[in-house]
């Protein structure tokens, strides 16, 4: 037993001996990257992640880049939760079970503040149905004006109540999935693609 006592203090003896000396931590870290192209350096991150963003310069032009991409992705079923934008072509108010929105193929929603440095995109809900919608369409298209782009989350978080909303979350890309043997695979839970579309002041509409 005193043999064991005595490995055990002489382990802890040396380890004590080569313990780094105290270093006093670093300063709170307060700030965050700034960009000189905040929508620039979003636009490319989010290609990183596997979505992409369209630059429209008014609403108009917003709702061409919805109609080629309803196009390209052969939507039949298409929702829009933003005024002026996109073509809604079933009555959606008269879904009450979030549950028949499962056949939806490309649905358009609104963003409230994109950042730059990962591509997420800050969304909030009112209602199941518009909750269920980010995730359970086929392909998400998300709407928000070109200013409301920030280096960093830092400078998002000042900018956001997360008290003023019962639902809110960050998106980037589309939802995707990997494993141990590195396949990466888009749209395994959500949407099988991502668009962001960044609308000029003024044309992003309300």
């Amino acid at each position: 037993m005193s043999r064991a006592v005595s490995s055990r203090d002489d382990i802890l003896s040396r380890v004590r001996r080569h313990a780094n000396a105290d270093v006093a931590p670093p300063d709170a870290f307060t700030e965050g990257i700034v960009f000189a192209d905040p929508v620039a350096q979003f636009s490319q991150v989010l290609a990183a992640v596997g979505g992409r963003c369209e630059l429209a310069g008014s609403a108009e032009e917003a709702g061409e880049v919805l109609s080629r991409l309803a196009s390209e992705i052969g939507a039949r079923k298409v929702c829009s939760l933003v005024d002026g934008m996109g073509v809604t072509n079933f009555d959606i108010g008269g879904v009450s079970d979030p549950h028949d929105l499962e056949d939806v193929d490309l649905a358009v929603m609104p963003g409230e503040l994109a950042v730059a440095e990962n591509a997420a995109v800050w969304v909030t809900a009112t209602s199941p149905l518009d909750r269920t919608l980010f995730f359970l369409t086929q392909h998400l298209a998300l709407i928000l004006p070109r200013p409301e782009v920030v280096s960093n989350l830092h400078q998002a978080y000042e900018r956001i109540d997360v008290a003023a909303t019962a639902f809110g979350t960050w998106i980037s890309g589309p939802s995707k999935t990997a494993d141990i043997e590195q396949s990466l695979v888009l749209g395994a839970h959500g949407p099988r693609s991502l668009t962001v579309v960044l609308v000029d002041e003024g044309g992003a509409g309300d």
